[in-house]
């Protein structure tokens, strides 16, 4: 029994990210990740595990009817975390990582709260 509903929502799962309409997420994802370089997948792999993190607690909330949002507040905000997401990326790479774990903490932060949103 465990192991179908697993597999149901594993399913439903990469449909809502691989589905034509999961764009921002793909353009969100994009943003947190694109000014590292492959020998960073560690730390790749730990912002985008934040950001999921966030995502799938809004979902559950969502699904369970506890948070509800209206879709005109939730789309501009989605794209509002693009935009920051990008911005944070860019001062960080022009700072040169003057405080690097704090920038680091930041980012984490960053990913997961805005995974909230999404």
């Amino acid at each position: 029994m465990l192991s179908g509903e697993f597999s149901l929502y594993l399913k439903l799962g990469f449909h809502h990210i691989a589905g034509w309409r999961a764009y921002d997420h793909i353009l969100f994802v994009a943003a947190l990740t694109a000014a590292y370089a492959p020998k960073d997948w560690r730390r790749i792999a730990w912002l985008v595990t934040a950001f999921t993190i966030g995502h799938s607690i809004t979902l559950a909330l969502a699904t369970l009817d506890v948070v509800r949002v209206q879709a005109s507040v939730v789309e501009p905000a989605i794209a509002l975390t693009i935009v920051v997401t990008a911005l944070v990326a860019i001062h960080d790479q022009r700072t040169g990582g003057a405080d690097a774990r704090v920038a680091w903490w930041r980012r984490y932060a960053l990913a997961g709260g805005f995974g909230l949103i999404h």
